[in-house]
């Protein structure tokens, strides 16, 4: 027994050895696995504006406040709050019956004065006639003559004391200086205004057009004047004092819930000096506001910005693309060999979506725009080419629009697709 079991150990052991050396003829080889998928994108090249970038306030192009001139009580008020009134617009009524009392005194006065110089007029003709026939004195006519001039000059006075009544009795009735939007009533009726102070009754605002004011440093100051002078002279302008007048610059301003800069305007006006407290001078842009309700209220912040110059054959790629370490800003590109290099850019503003290159890119260079997660200095990788214009953010807005329109007229044939089926 212990023979045969000894034969059969060593079988087994034969066995495992002619196994494993079967085993150690066929050799593992490393598959390297395929590079990976990466979206590249020649630069776009487009001409570039440059702008300066400020921030500013709205500010009503035209706001007067009514008030009471006369003293009196709050008789009436004709107006809606909030809506708007022409100028002249009947507003508020003060009680007038103590101003039309006193016209009719003046008037009573002139008509009086007018009865004094035809009296005064017979009565110097009469004298006149008197003297010359021996029959009068001199002192009568030189008395007469007097009288007449006295008379003459209650006429114009009277006259003064009605231009003043009715100045009164037309303040009595308190009208829009301006049209525009009238605010609320600041005075009750029944109360008593105008006492010793112009009381103000409310206020009304004209928000068309609506004025942008922002302050701007001196060296972007210098900047823009050599550049608007330049402009000028090569549309054959001169560069004196009037050339502001002369050429009217754009201004573009969004608001803080708006993207990019959807409004325009021009550069209106500028103070005559830089404020030596602040080193800024203060401008002015004026905007059209038309719109019931306006799009443009007072007081809002408003981000500006002021074109300053053009340069042609700048590079723009995607801001996506776009990356920032403690080396700065820089982008990855796919060189000839389909190998991912490392770029470092200088970048300037951003435009719809795409960010201008400064320096660092070259016109071919193929960015990597999509899968940047998975290219890797030094790592070869498999390019996949689209169109740089196609990664602008009015190119992205239009094609979602474009899916979400045809994704929802294939939700709506699906019922209609199922009606047979229903009647069936």
């Amino acid at each position: 027994m212990l023979q045969v079991r000894m034969k059969r150990n060593l079988s087994t052991v034969a066995m495992v050895i002619v196994l494993l050396l079967a085993g150690c003829g066929d050799s593992n080889t490393y598959v390297e696995p395929p590079p990976p998928p990466v979206t590249v994108a020649i630069p776009v090249i487009q001409e570039v504006t440059d702008y300066l970038e400020f921030t500013g306030t709205t500010v009503a192009f035209d706001h007067a406040e009514a008030r009471a001139r006369v003293a009196g009580v709050l008789e009436s008020m004709h107006f809606t709050p909030g809506t708007y009134v022409e100028q002249g617009e009947l507003l508020f009524v003060i009680d007038p019956r103590q101003y039309k009392a006193e016209l009719q005194a003046a008037e009573a006065e002139l008509a009086s004065a007018q009865a004094d110089v035809k009296l005064a007029q017979t009565e110097l003709a009469r004298a006149k006639e008197l003297y010359k026939q021996n029959a009068g004195s001199e002192s009568d006519v030189v008395k007469w003559q007097g009288q007449l001039g006295t008379t003459r000059a209650d006429i114009l006075i009277a006259e003064a004391k009605i231009e003043s009544a009715e100045l009164l009795v037309e303040y009595s009735q308190v009208a829009a200086p301006i049209s525009g939007r009238v605010g609320r009533e600041q005075v009750d009726l029944g109360n008593l205004v105008g006492n010793g102070e112009a009381t103000l009754l409310t206020d009304v605002t004209r928000f068309s057009p609506m004025y942008v004011y922002f302050n701007l440093n001196e060296r972007n100051l210098l900047r823009l004047l050599k550049v608007y002078r330049e402009k000028i002279q090569e549309r054959g302008g001169d560069t004196t004092s009037t050339y502001l007048k002369q050429e009217k610059m754009p201004v573009y301003m969004g608001l803080a819930d708006e993207e990019d800069y959807p409004h325009e305007g021009i550069l209106e006006f500028a103070e005559t000096a830089v404020d030596t407290g602040t080193g800024t001078m203060e401008l002015r842009g004026i905007f059209v506001n038309d719109g019931r309700p306006p799009a443009l209220l007072p007081g809002l912040f408003a981000r500006v910005r002021v074109p300053v110059d053009q340069r042609a054959d700048m590079l723009l790629v995607t801001e996506r693309a776009v990356a920032q370490d403690q080396g700065g800003t820089y982008l990855l590109v796919v060189n000839s060999e389909n190998m991912v290099e490392r770029r470092g850019v200088t970048t300037g503003q951003k435009i719809d979506g795409l960010t201008v290159v400064e320096e660092g890119l070259r016109t071919d260079d193929r960015v990597v725009v999509e899968g940047v997660q998975r290219a890797r200095p030094g790592r070869m990788v498999a390019p996949e080419p689209v169109e740089m214009s196609g990664l602008t953010t009015s190119a992205l807005t239009q094609a979602a629009a474009e899916k979400d329109a045809t994704s929802g007229s294939g939700d709506a044939s699906s019922p209609n697709k199922s009606q047979p089926d229903e009647q069936q």
